[in-house]
Parts: C-alpha cells; structure tokens; sequence
C-alpha cells in the first residue's frame, strides 16, 4: 500500500502506525508521549497530522493512527500548526519550568495565548510514560494520583516505595526531565528512597542497585554474575576464542 506524506510517496502495511511510517522515511513529526520502548500512548498530542481521504480532512494523532487505505498526509499544513501550537502552549502552562517545552513552542512558533493558567512551577505534562515504564519493565511502583488539576505521578501516599528497585526507567524514559535522581558514588536516590549502587567486578561501571540486579536475575531464572553487559560480551568472546580460537 502507497500513501503520501508530504508529497513523498511511502510504502506501508495496512493497520501500520502512520508515525512509524514517516520516520522510516525520514520525516519529522515532533513528539513527547511516544517512546520505542512501550507502546504508543497519545497522550501528549504532539504528534498530530492532517490526513486527506478521497477530498475528506481530519487532523488524527499519527503515533496511534494506524493506515487503513491510501490518503494524502500533511505534517506541517496551516491546520496542523495552529492546533500544534495551542497544544504547546498548554504543555507550557502545565510544565512551565521545562526548557524542552519552551524550545519546541520556539521550534514551532507557537502563538503567545495569555488566557491560558500557569502552573506554579513544574517539569511533568503528564504524558503517563514513566508510570507506563514502571509498569511494563519494572515494578509498577508509581501512579497517576488525584484528578483535574491536581492530578500527578506519585508513589502511594507520597511514601518511599515497598516495591520500587531504584533501576530509574522512570526517570530515563520522561521527555522532560521532571523525575529527581540524585546519585553518588555508592548510592541512588529517587522517589525518596535510597539505593545501594552495584558495581562491575571487572571494569568497576555501575551495574544497577541491589534490588534492581536481584530482580533482573530473578526474572532470567539464574543467579547475577557481577558484571556489567559489556564485560559479559568480552567474557563471552574470550570464552569462544579460548574454545574455538586459533
């Protein structure tokens, strides 16, 4: 199947995400919400395009907008950038202490709208992929909490976490920087709760922390080497070249 984007013609399969289809033809679609390593959340609405099917125009969120026939697709059409910038702006009030919010309303030019309500202060937008992170790659040990404008990612009560491991996907994973991790030498910080660093035995590099290696082996069934994955890579080619080298 054939759709246009931007007047170029991409091949795709049918029910493909149209996201997906343009940045492996190399086009950009800016986004905040969307991340390879969990499912498309559309969330953010960042990602939004105008798609034109047999003369019929609808803006359409492109990370969970799966191609179902041939249409036209316009990433940057007067629609698309007014509707993208009020969308910035409001990002803006809810994160007004973000730079990378305030570098894409610059990137996009997005209108000044002053009758929008600033938030106190803050980084998050509320994209939902940190909690989405935890729930899927580690322990799901925070949450949405409260509702409206009160509504924020947390751990219960605003406790130190009985479940959390310190591996900090939360913290990877968030487009704006808003999750606080403090780290030293020997310890993690983060959602109020301290972690033991672990260290490679063989090149010294921080593995993880105590909780976050003992959950890892526990999952692959086996018991932690102590390494970290590049000195396992270099330990498996020596043990191959010992074996079957010359």
């Amino acid at each position: 199947m054939t759709i246009t984007i931007n007047g170029k013609s991409c091949e795709c399969e049918k029910g493909e995400f149209l996201l997906r289809i343009a940045e492996r033809n190399g086009i950009e679609i800016p986004t905040l919400c969307h991340h390879d390593a969990v499912e498309g959340q559309g969330c953010c609405r960042l990602c939004i395009v105008e798609t034109v099917t047999r003369g019929r125009s609808q803006i359409v969120v492109s990370c969970v907008y799966p191609v179902e026939k041939e249409c036209e697709v316009f990433t940057d059409s007067e629609k698309v950038r007014r509707e993208r910038g009020i969308i910035l702006r409001l990002l803006e009030k809810r994160a007004p202490d973000s730079p990378e919010i305030r570098a894409l309303c610059e990137k996009y030019d997005a209108p000044r709208i002053d009758r929008f309500v600033k938030a106190d202060s803050g980084k998050c937008v509320m994209c939902g992929l940190c909690v989405k992170a935890c729930a899927e790659l580690s322990v799901g040990a925070i949450s949405t909490v409260n509702r409206g404008v009160a509504k924020e990612i947390a751990t219960p009560y605003h406790e130190p976490s009985s479940v959390c491991v310190g591996c900090g996907s939360c913290a990877s994973i968030c487009p704006t920087h808003a999750i606080e991790v403090k780290e030293t030498k020997d310890t993690r910080i983060i959602w109020g709760k301290s972690f033991r660093l672990v260290r490679c035995r063989r090149c010294g590099a921080v593995i993880g922390t105590e909780q976050e290696i003992a959950m890892a082996a526990e999952r692959a069934g086996q018991e932690a080497d102590g390494l970290c994955s590049n000195c396992r890579q270099m330990r498996i080619a020596d043990v191959f070249a010992g074996t079957y080298g010359n």
